[in-house]
């Protein structure tokens, strides 16, 4: 993998401010890699768990937690954008007020 393509990912997942979350397709775009959204998701996937990354910060394009519902890293993900001020609407965070432009 390219380490550049990497570092930069990952530089963008951190720019997430609190308070807002990205689209796996935004993450990607905003790197400069366009139509890699699954990378993104490999990525977090790989990243050690004592990352200070915040990767709770990304969700899928409709605003849902990618993480099966009820799992363990669903709630954990869930509860870290609740404390965070982030809403949602059913199962789906409030993208319209959370997107981060």
């Amino acid at each position: 993998m390219d380490i550049d393509k990497e570092t930069l990912i990952f530089t963008v997942i951190g720019s997430i401010p609190a308070g807002s979350v990205a689209s796996y397709g935004q993450v990607a775009a905003l790197a400069g890699y366009p139509q890699n959204s699954r990378l993104v998701g490999r990525l977090l996937k790989m990243m050690p768990k004592d990352s200070s990354i915040p990767w709770h910060r990304v969700v899928n394009s409709q605003g849902k937690i990618s993480f099966p519902e009820g799992s363990d890293k669903y709630q954990e993900q869930r509860e870290k954008l609740l404390s965070e001020g982030i809403s949602f609407k059913s199962d789906k965070v409030n993208i319209k007020l959370h997107r981060w432009i």
